[in-house]
């Protein structure tokens, strides 16, 4: 966890090591299964862990390509870099780049494989929209990703899922090219095509539940950076209202990024969460969960 003032959030941190660990247990496991029926899994392992590295490597890149963002100077977007100057020089930490996506919908997120790497993206869509205390929430918000690290663990965590279907799709060449005549194939389609499903559906939840939490902690983190939880709370509902009249085009492009975005860009009401399918699936938490948080921050600040 980085040492800024931003503090050190004991429930990320469990959280993060949680699902690190939860996720190399399971592919201990599907591994342990695999040399178990005879499946000779070294080379998938080797392309999969290149696939990782590659992911973590160019994890900016492949994010910024993806909302075709660029790297803005401080001439040439003073407000917002003026501000996370501001906010850096407050949270005692390293300045990332900033990039701006010319993209209607009101958003932003962060990415990058460290700290150097480590790049903010806003859209125009958003600048057009708030206001100076309300984009300082936002981006103290974005910051608070980059000062706990959480980006560059969800960045590995995500591969996840990439892995689990790799293997699947493997083991079914693998099978698809031995003798028709030979049983075994089958069978160990079979067991590894069921715990790789089970391998994706529990990473899958881990991540998402980890996504959910992490929003929360950036959300506390910059109303304590910046000592503004309404200006926070105000972005929150402004860019929450203004996405169901965003073009679908403008929609589509975020969705490579979807789990690091301020805001989902499809949301699905405003419900104050529980234990439904919908909630288990989702990125984010409910609107009204960070609206209340945030709430009771600004009364432990004494602000109405």
């Amino acid at each position: 966890m980085a040492r800024t003032r931003y503090g050190t959030d004991r429930g990320l941190s469990a959280r993060m090591f949680g699902t690190m660990f939860g996720l190399g247990l399971l592919y201990v496991i599907l591994a342990a299964v695999l040399y178990a029926v005879g499946v000779n899994a070294l080379w998938v392992i080797l392309i999969s862990g290149g696939l990782l590295f590659g992911q973590w490597w160019f994890s900016d890149s492949l994010a910024m390509g993806a909302m075709k963002a660029h790297v803005v100077t401080p001439e040439q977007a003073p407000q917002v870099h003026g501000i996370v100057d501001r906010l850096c020089a407050m949270a005692d930490m390293e300045k990332p780049r900033i990039a701006i996506a010319d993209n209607d919908a009101p958003n932003a997120f962060a990415t990058g494989r460290t700290s150097k790497r480590s790049v903010v993206v806003v859209t125009t869509g958003l600048l057009r929209r708030l206001d100076r205390d309300e984009l300082e929430g936002v981006l103290a918000h974005e910051l608070s990703h980059v000062a706990h690290k959480d980006v560059t663990v969800m960045t590995i965590a995500s591969f996840s899922a990439i892995l689990a279907g790799f293997m699947v799709r493997s083991v079914m060449w693998g099978s698809m090219m031995r003798d028709r005549r030979d049983q075994n194939s089958a069978v160990i389609f079979l067991v590894v095509m069921v715990v790789s499903v089970l391998v994706y559906l529990v990473s899958f939840l881990l991540i998402r539940a980890l996504s959910r939490y992490r929003e929360l902690g950036a959300d506390r983190g910059a109303a304590l950076i910046t000592g503004k939880p309404t200006a926070l709370a105000t972005a929150l509902q402004k860019v929450s209202g203004e996405m169901a009249a965003i073009p679908t085009r403008d929609l589509r492009q975020m969705e490579p990024i979807a789990s690091f975005a301020f805001v989902p860009a499809f949301s699905k009401g405003r419900g104050s969460g529980g234990f439904g399918l919908e909630s288990l699936m989702s990125t984010h938490p409910p609107l009204q969960k960070r609206l209340e948080q945030l709430a009771k921050i600004a009364t432990d600040l004494g602000q109405r």
